[in-house]
């Protein structure tokens, strides 16, 4: 996907992975510092309206793109050699904008465009793929008729999670559901409620769900003290570190 937009009679853009690109900075440290301004000027009432998000087919953040003003506003408080790289490249930009695209950028812009649908299209494929193996695998998984004692319910893993490190149950559900690096569950349970009517839960087995939950906290960003981020997760969420033996 082209980085820059440009259009006959708009306003010229800049996307978030193109000012980390000048500026050296992370992408997501970008898009965070891209989500608390427009927040502020939300608060303030401007209208964002004309603000552009482009998300992937999980659903997440892989480019925002500001005009001039919003990207001007974005960079205030970074050093001035990196305000002097992205105003000059604006500058370049608006130069683009102001004459005609050769045939030789049509083309390009097009095979650029083609390029992102068929990655799209590739993401939703493996989506659906792994959708497509969890139903399969719950086919062979074991059922027991109690929860064994080194397995957790999904109850029990947001309490211990909350408990360790301060993490809501949202959270919680992306790390054993949509995480790249899930744990795999353990088996089922029936549950033995009168009114269940033969349903089951799925349990994992403490030691993997500590070890995933390790891994994700380890490659978490603390925004502020209670406040992290973390690459695959949208937004911010609550982290506190605990010690435990």
């Amino acid at each position: 996907m082209s980085l820059v937009t440009i259009k006959d009679g708009d306003a010229v853009t800049m996307t978030s992975s193109e000012i980390a690109e000048l500026t050296g900075k992370l992408h997501k440290n970008v898009i965070r510092d891209i989500r608390e301004m427009l927040e502020e000027l939300e608060k303030d009432g401007s209208d964002l309206s004309h603000v552009r998000e482009d998300k992937d087919a999980r659903g997440y953040t892989e480019n925002f793109h500001l005009d001039r003003e919003l990207t001007e506003t974005l960079i205030t408080g970074y050093s001035i050699p990196l305000r002097h790289k992205v105003i000059r490249r604006l500058h370049d930009l608006e130069e683009q904008a102001a004459r005609p695209m050769t045939q030789a950028e049509i083309t390009a812009a097009n095979a650029n465009h083609l390029v992102a649908v068929e990655r799209q299209q590739r993401e939703q494929q493996v989506a659906l793929e792994r959708i497509e193996q969890k139903v399969e695998d719950l086919g062979r998984f074991h059922v027991w008729d109690y929860c064994p004692q080194n397995c957790l319910s999904l109850t029990g893993v947001k309490a211990a999670m909350n408990d360790r490190f301060g993490l809501s149950g949202p959270v919680v559900d992306y790390v054993l559901k949509l995480w790249p690096h899930q744990p795999n569950p353990a088996g089922m349970v029936r549950n033995g409620h009168e009114d269940a009517m033969g349903s089951q839960y799925m349990v994992w087995a403490k030691t993997l769900v500590t070890a995933a939950f390790k891994r994700f906290v380890s490659e978490s960003t603390m925004v502020t003290a209670t406040q992290a981020t973390h690459p695959y997760f949208e937004g911010r969420f609550r982290l506190v570190q605990k010690a435990k033996p």
